[in-house]
């Protein structure tokens, strides 16, 4: 029931767009834009798309109401699981390299190459750097 009234709520959605649409710029439809002296011609109240839109924007509100109403009492007792994701795998830690131990032969290597600092012409910030 609640699937078939989304459908035509989305039907009356069309047709409202459409009749809106359709209408002239210079007015019409749910508000009266444009001159007031077309307020008072035979076009002003009787047109047809004038009534058309009102009576299908009145059914799009009532049946908004209604789908709300419906949907908030509504007592669903299964869960949606689309979406829910599966746990990964579990993450092991990587291994060190072998022969490598870390912090053991950090001081063989060299902090700055001389020739680095000399090309700069800051090589005793350079050595404060350390």
């Amino acid at each position: 029931m609640f699937t078939f009234l989304l459908v035509v709520h989305a039907i009356i959605a069309a047709l409202l767009v459409t009749v809106i649409l359709m209408q002239k710029s210079e007015g019409g439809g749910l508000t009266t834009g444009g001159s007031p002296s077309g307020l008072m011609s035979a076009r002003g109240a009787a047109d047809f798309l004038t009534r058309s839109t009102a009576v299908l924007a009145a059914i799009f509100i009532g049946m908004s109401i209604l789908l709300a109403v419906i949907a908030a009492t509504r007592h669903s007792t299964s869960i949606d699981t689309t979406l829910q994701r599966t746990p990964a795998a579990p993450v092991t830690s990587p291994s060190a390299a072998p022969g490598v131990p870390f912090g053991a032969d950090n001081a063989a290597a060299p902090a700055v190459a001389p020739e680095a600092s000399a090309l700069s012409g800051n090589g005793a910030a350079m050595a404060n750097v350390q």
